[in-house]
């Protein structure tokens, strides 16, 4: 049946009262309920569900005031798969909940954060505590003092534990505890230079109320990573950690095939599933198929006459950005690989350590794995680590690390000569590209490492990144089957008016006073030989500007055939 899609809305009563779509996950529920684990940390990609379900949980499992409200929250469950189960008749409205959400501490500065998060602390003591403030004493003081907006930090850091210790005392049933986005105030306080203090405060709140904890029945994290377990966790015996790799909850945050081929039948929207399968399909989690549900949400809501990068939009990608433009010449030549639609080996890490991002490699893969930003094709086992071939997932994802490069590009070199130099190319002005690219290498090749231990592929990595550029006019890509061979370079236009763009790269070394017109013609014979433009001619493609360019690591040399 067709209802209106939510868009942002990711509180459970909201999304049911107002009629919207609601893609049933409720069995989620019985899962928290059955596993094992007191408290459990659950790490996925941005818009992905997670706030939806905790809120679904707190509606779920939160004490109602009188039968009324009962009823009213009773009635949400409705037609939900979790109503049938013996879990309903068990758990339902028999606990108090603790319910925090971090998402939006964001703050550039330790002080700025830490007063939002006692904001959050204090608004929620509030709304849980049923009698007069003034008969807190004893060991419910601290609540009284959050109430007041205390500054004494301390008291916010033991809030979960007091609190829960009332709440049990008070309904005679232990609490339950969500954290939402528990990881948001970490990411950005290692941004902007406040780790220490904002680990601190989160290893104090958690511990506190997590570990050991007699008052609770349950404790639920979500978040987008697992920071290290001895940052913030350290102690939590009781805490058990289902990643995108375990099988647990696997099929219940995100859109399986199942439920996206049955939403496209209710929206009579079959017919586009290659192009959803194309831009938003690729993640897996657990052995499950997985679509991204904010993007697929969106294209359903907007049905758009071309996919688009929803996903893509809800975020800067600042740090994504950050490590890449940062990163050593093999990270870069990784990302190239990436973009062009190879896949790349590297250790899985599951404990991310933000100090240690930069200085270890691994940990960059482990948090664009995570993230969402790439997926698992295939596992390594090792005897001590996990070893992954990780690769794009989709052309969402693949958008957002092409605009990466293009937004650094345009930084570095200037948005209007990239274009005018890109104008070039396209018309044949051989002359005008080859001055321009030349000045470009001398303003920013540093960022590629022109003199490492694979110029050829620095080079390729770096007109590639440009090339992009083009990509409203030109589908691009890069060491792919032609003819007899692979070829280097390679844009075809969407308008079959414009030419064809071919090209070969060299790398030469000037230590040896190589010469770059011998390796021009090298490259120019094996363009002839492997016959790339043929095959491209029997494509459809009748204008084809062939193209070598040759390097030695700081000069480029430009040749149309």
């Amino acid at each position: 049946m067709k209802k209106r899609i939510g868009i942002g809305i990711s509180d459970f009563r909201e999304l049911i009262t107002g009629d919207f779509l609601f893609i049933d996950k409720s069995l989620f529920v019985s899962e928290i309920i059955d596993i094992g684990a007191k408290v459990l940390l659950i790490p996925r990609p941005r818009r992905f569900g997670k706030t939806l379900n905790l809120s679904m949980l707190r509606y779920f499992f939160e004490i109602a005031q009188d039968e009324d409200e009962k009823r009213e929250k009773e009635a949400l469950f409705n037609g939900l798969f979790i109503k049938e189960t013996q879990h309903f008749k068990e758990h339902f409205s028999r606990y108090p909940v603790i319910s925090l959400t971090f998402k939006d501490v964001k703050e550039p500065d330790f002080n700025s954060a830490l007063f939002f998060l006692k904001r959050i602390i204090s608004d929620e003591v509030s709304r849980l505590i049923s009698q007069d403030v003034n008969l807190l004493t004893g060991p419910y003081k601290g609540l009284k003092e959050i109430i007041n907006d205390t500054d004494e930090i301390g008291y916010y850091k033991e809030s979960l534990k007091i609190l829960s210790r009332y709440l049990h005392e008070i309904h005679k049933s232990p609490a339950i505890i969500l954290i939402d986005e528990y990881d948001t105030p970490i990411h950005a306080a290692w941004q902007y230079g406040y780790y220490d203090e904002m680990i601190s405060f989160m290893r104090g709140l958690l511990s506190g109320g997590l570990k050991d904890n007699p008052h609770i029945y349950k404790g639920v994290i979500s978040g987008i990573l697992r920071v290290a377990k001895e940052s913030i966790f350290s102690g939590l015996n009781n805490l058990d950690i289902y990643t995108i790799l375990e099988r647990p909850f696997s099929d219940k945050f995100g859109i399986t095939m199942k439920e996206l081929k049955r939403l496209i039948s209710d929206y009579e929207m079959e017919h586009r599933f290659k192009e959803i399968d194309a831009w938003y399909n690729g993640y897996r989690f657990g052995g499950h198929t997985i679509f991204n549900p904010w993007s697929i949400l969106n294209f359903i809501n907007h049905n758009p006459e071309h996919p688009e990068p929803y996903w893509a939009n809800t975020s800067s990608n600042a740090l994504i950005k950050e490590l890449i433009v940062e990163g050593g010449m093999d990270l870069r030549e990784n990302i190239e690989r990436l973009i062009s639609g190879k896949a790349i080996d590297s250790v899985i890490d599951k404990n991310i350590v933000f100090p240690e991002l930069r200085k270890k490699e691994a940990y960059i893969y482990s948090l664009f794995f995570f993230s969402g930003y790439l997926k698992c094709v295939k596992q390594i086992p090792e005897p001590r680590s996990l070893r992954c071939q990780l690769a794009i997932p989709n052309k969402e994802v693949r958008y957002i690390f092409e605009n990466i490069i293009l937004s650094w590009l345009e930084e570095a070199f200037g948005n209007k000569k990239l274009v005018t130099m890109l104008r070039a190319l396209a018309e044949g002005n051989i002359d005008q590209f080859q001055r321009l690219l030349n000045e470009f290498v001398i303003t920013t090749l540093s960022f590629f490492d022109a003199k490492g231990k694979n110029p050829e592929a620095v080079y390729q990595a770096f007109v590639l990144g440009m090339l992009l550029n083009l990509g409203n006019e030109y589908e691009i890509s890069s060491n792919r089957e032609l003819g007899y061979g692979r070829y280097d370079i390679l844009a075809l236009p969407k308008d079959r008016k414009r030419p064809a763009i071919l090209m070969e790269m060299k790398s030469i070394s000037g230590f040896y006073r190589e010469d770059p017109e011998k390796a021009m013609k090298e490259a120019i014979e094996q363009i002839d030989k492997r016959k790339y433009a043929k095959e491209l001619e029997t494509r459809g493609f009748k204008n084809i500007l062939k193209i070598v360019v040759v390097s030695d690591g700081k000069k480029v040399w430009v040749k149309k055939l």
